[in-house]
């Protein structure tokens, strides 16, 4: 299966990095790199900006914030960094972390480099050529949440990462500051989700009294999969969202990704990930196995998925504004208001039919 590998691709017009200032940094950051360099980009992604980095043999990745965003990129880079170095011992799936550098004088900004774990990753549908019985694709969604359970369980306190979050109060924090960040994205032609966001207000569970280590964008295209063995989770990507917090929280940012089969069409529509294919978890069923491995009864699904939907939309919702005031020109961001308008439609048919 090694031609379903996810592979780097040109770099996009804007987004060039100095190939030769980069392999004169790495040699003096990294011993025994020898040979040539190659850089290429992957192209998904709307945040930070990721790279193939090959020199010889060495295969690696750098992550860089994106050009022109000043705000907070060295505290975002450096947190990266730090926590893919305190997990990794705790939590084998984080790739291993290489070097990090504020030196501006490399490339005008911080990044780090790490190293590639090539595997299988997950776009919109199978890569072609991949096949994935109803079994397999059971097994593979039951260990996409084994993971993320495995993660919520390491011992954050071992890991050196206790001040890493503030868990008290977290649940609010979120549902007020995921409101608070929308109402400032809003552009005139974006729905108000004022009714979602009192729902979710009126609706906040106390706290759930678990605390970890929480990925906050954990799902199928941030998972690398074995190639000689697809159902079975090799690595974790994107550590830029995490902290410390409360895990159903997590979870249920991982369930407003969630598409099943039996969702109308116009969910199948933004499906970003394979998530319909026959055999796959339910998102219930999802949500139940997850408790089960707790070892905790865990309630209000529609809670926790009505907030991991709105999430969802304001993200898509900061990224459309950018291209609404003609901050970027990437032109993958316009059609981001129909994935909106979708994702307020479903959150407003959960709490229609909740019983909260």
């Amino acid at each position: 299966m090694g031609d379903l590998i996810d592979r780097a691709t040109s770099i996009r017009n804007g987004e060039e990095l100095d190939a030769q200032k980069v392999l004169e940094f790495l040699k003096t950051s990294i011993p025994g790199l020898e040979g040539e360099i190659e850089i290429k980009q992957f192209p998904s992604g709307f945040s930070n900006l990721t790279y193939s980095v090959k020199v010889g043999d060495r295969e690696m990745v750098l992550r860089r914030p994106p050009f022109g965003k000043k705000a907070k990129t060295a505290h975002d880079m450096g947190r990266e960094y730090k926590i893919l170095s305190a997990l990794k011992p705790l939590f084998p799936y984080c790739p291993q972390p290489l070097v990090y550098t504020e030196d501006e004088a490399v490339l005008g900004c911080p990044f780090y480099v790490m190293e590639r774990i090539p595997g299988i990753i997950l776009r919109r549908d199978l890569p072609p050529g991949m096949e994935l019985n109803a079994q397999g694709a059971r097994t593979l969604s039951e260990n996409l949440i084994k993971v993320q359970y495995q993660l919520h369980s390491v011992d954050y306190v071992k890991a050196g990462l206790a001040d890493f979050g503030k868990p008290e109060g977290y649940v609010k924090r979120q549902v007020e500051g995921w409101s608070g960040r929308y109402r400032d994205a809003r552009t005139p032609d974006a729905p108000n989700f004022e009714k979602v966001m009192q729902w979710l207000h009126d609706k906040m569970p106390g706290e759930s009294g678990i605390v970890g280590i929480i990925h906050n964008d954990f799902k199928f295209d941030n998972a690398v999969l074995d190639p000689s063995n697809p159902t079975e989770i090799i690595g974790i990507l994107d550590w830029e969202m995490a902290t410390l917090g409360d895990p159903l929280m997590d979870l249920g940012s991982s369930l407003g990704y969630w598409v099943e089969k039996d969702d109308p069409p116009s969910m199948q529509a933004i499906r970003q990930m394979p998530t319909n294919l026959e055999g796959m978890l339910t998102r219930k069923e999802q949500f139940a196995l997850y408790g089960e491995l707790m070892g905790v009864k865990i309630n209000n699904f529609d809670f926790y998925y009505c907030f991991g939907l709105f999430r969802l939309a304001v993200i898509a919702q900061q990224i459309y504004y950018r291209f609404y005031h003609g901050q970027t020109r990437d032109q993958r961001f316009e059609m981001l208001m129909v994935p909106i308008k979708e994702l307020e439609a479903t959150s407003l048919r959960v709490i229609e039919m909740s019983d909260l």
